[in-house]
């Protein structure tokens, strides 16, 4: 999991409880602004509270500029001051004006760093910051699509901090091949893992019987949950191409939960719904979005526990889900794509032996390798399913440790801002 000491690497998730893990009061306490698109349901925006509360509780002062939204009770429980900036507008006239914003801001509260999480937010940021003469960071979560040269300059502003943080080897390797960053630019730090709330032990099985009770679950039916946001690039659709290829082969006992948020901003869902119907899947295909029905967004404890294994079908690269993650502390076994989260992330044969396994991989956009994938996971006996939960859970547990995801965010905060003042 290493490529040198500069290119830190682990893996995590979630956004742990790390009190009993708080790092002393630092030799100097930094201003730093954290510059972020939105404050909704994203990753960079899930990303940017557990930063802010990672830095408040090491002694420094995280100010957040964004565009705002529902996460901003938890920023404030933080201690995180938050400005609002329009940092979710592409319209150049606005970047514009932003830069110039955050440029009187850095220099009026003596901001000693400015973190990026987003490409909007970095186009504002980088200027501003070159002209304050303050060190600049990203966090890149995900793999853009990089389809046409004007799409590669717009995501290079990402490539382009004094450190570029990402979560994933995977990403790490993309970064590195289109945009020719040295790999001693790059940290790869995850999210974490918050053990103590997913944790299978802490369940009672009333909790899990009423998730499967409100999807729907007949009897002993096998569930396979597919958690997050109903979006094209989740891949969705190859796990309905999926389920019908199952139904085909006379597998009927099982059911497929589409769990996530729909922000209904594209025509995916109802393409979604129609490809459900028109592949006759709908007595084993549930989509649940989570405004409306189990599990609520305080009890995916709950929804893991209550499914045989946990899918991401991702079409596009994705860095490193929390949902995976948060499945493999759960000790459920995962089937991800080959884009979902790389090989270093879900232990798979052939690349270990099946003794190591944690979950099992299959080619993106592939219906029939995920069906081939989720008969191997139907035919094995519960104890070997819990075997590979069980090292799953070990894995996280070993990389995912919040109290060193915090020491590697510090020491990079530490690294770009050492030779100020």
């Amino acid at each position: 999991m290493t490529r040198g000491s500069t290119a830190t690497r682990s893996n995590d998730i979630s956004l742990p409880d790390v009190a009993a893990d708080a790092p002393q009061a630092p030799a100097r306490a930094l201003t730093a602004l954290i510059a972020v698109p939105t404050l909704e349901v994203g990753a960079a925006d899930q990303g940017v509270i557990a930063l802010a509360e990672i830095l408040a509780r090491a002694g420094h002062h995280p100010i957040v500029a964004s565009s705002g939204g529902r996460l901003e009770a938890r920023l404030a429980d933080t201690g995180a001051e938050l400005v609002h900036l329009d940092l979710a507008s592409r319209n150049p006239g606005v970047i514009a004006r932003n830069s110039a914003a955050l440029f009187r801001f850095l220099r009026q509260r003596h901001c000693d760093v400015v973190h990026a999480h987003g490409r909007t937010a970095a186009w504002c940021a980088l200027p501003a910051a070159r002209m304050a003469r303050v060190p600049f960071l990203t966090s890149w979560y995900k793999g853009f699509r990089d389809q046409n040269t004007l799409k590669h300059l717009y995501n290079g502003v990402m490539a382009r901090g004094a450190r570029v943080i990402t979560p994933s080897d995977q990403i790490a390797e993309l970064i590195v091949a289109r945009h020719r960053v040295p790999w001693g630019r790059i940290a790869v730090i995850p999210p974490a893992v918050d053990l103590g709330r997913f944790d299978l032990t802490a369940l009672t099985l009333d909790r899990i019987n009423a998730v499967r009770r409100g999807w729907g679950v007949k009897g002993d039916a096998k569930v396979f949950l597919i958690p997050g946001r109903m979006l094209r690039r989740k891949g969705h659709h190859v796990v309905v191409q999926a389920a019908r290829r199952l139904k085909d082969m006379g597998v009927v006992d099982v059911l497929f939960v589409f769990a996530g948020e729909d922000s209904g901003r594209s025509r995916y869902s109802g393409e979604l719904w129609d490809l459900v119907l028109a592949t006759e899947t709908a007595e084993i295909v549930r989509i649940v979005p989570l405004a409306t029905s189990a599990p609520s967004p305080s009890d995916w404890p709950a929804a893991y526990a209550a499914a045989t294994a946990v899918l991401s079908a991702s079409v596009q690269p994705e860095g490193l889900q929390r949902t995976i993650l948060e499945a493999l502390a759960m000790a459920r076994p995962v089937a991800v794509s080959d884009l979902a989260a790389g090989p270093d992330v879900v232990l798979a044969p052939p690349r270990v032996p099946e003794e190591r396994m944690t979950g099992l991989r299959f080619a993106s956009g592939d219906a029939t390798a995920l069906a081939t994938a989720l008969i191997r996971l139907l035919s094995m006996p519960e104890a070997v399913r819990r075997a590979i939960g069980r090292r799953g859970r070990e894995w996280v547990a070993t990389h995912c440790a919040p109290a060193t995801v915090a020491q590697q965010l510090l020491a990079v905060y530490a690294a770009v801002t050492e030779n100020r003042r």
